[in-house]
């Protein structure tokens, strides 16, 4: 059964590990996450507590997607902290597990994430992505168009 769920402060704290190992497992199949090798299981872990204070001030919204009990995928949301910019969100690490992919977690993770984000009045969405990766087939489905321009990124007075 699969399950995803936004997770508290608390529980972020309890899922580093598994996020670590998630992590680590998509660096090492070469997702382009802002990672390079040799990345293990401790730089991943470092790079999770380090986001423990954004997750505990509402600045990082993390979801995870669990198959069976297992974390298998993840999803995050920054909304703009900027007044002039409160109308976009940042869609970041969107990763599944290689052993759990092609069973539409990325694209229910990335729903998840944007309906969040509309919901909080952003209407523009961001999320990095390599050009030709297996990541980018996600976006066609979701109607997210690539930015070539960066039209609105601020709101003028």
């Amino acid at each position: 059964m699969r399950t995803i769920a936004r997770l508290s402060a608390g529980e972020f704290e309890h899922c580093v590990k598994e996020l670590a190992e998630l992590l680590a497992d998509a660096v090492d199949d070469g997702a382009s996450l802002g990672f390079v090798e040799p990345f293990g299981h401790e730089a991943a872990a470092a790079w999770w507590r380090a986001q423990a204070p954004a997750v505990a001030a509402g600045s990082q919204l993390v979801w995870v997607c669990r198959l069976g009990g297992v974390l298998a995928g993840t999803v995050s949301l920054i909304p703009a902290a900027k007044a002039n910019a409160r109308h976009r969100a940042e869609i970041v690490k969107l990763m599944v597990h290689r052993d759990a992919r092609g069973q539409g977690l990325s694209r229910a993770l990335l729903a998840t994430a944007e309906q969040a984000a509309l919901d909080s009045g952003a209407t523009l969405l961001l999320l990095d992505t390599e050009t030709g990766s297996t990541a980018e087939h996600v976006l066609p489905v979701r109607r997210l168009d690539p930015l070539r321009h960066r039209p609105r990124l601020r709101r003028l007075p």
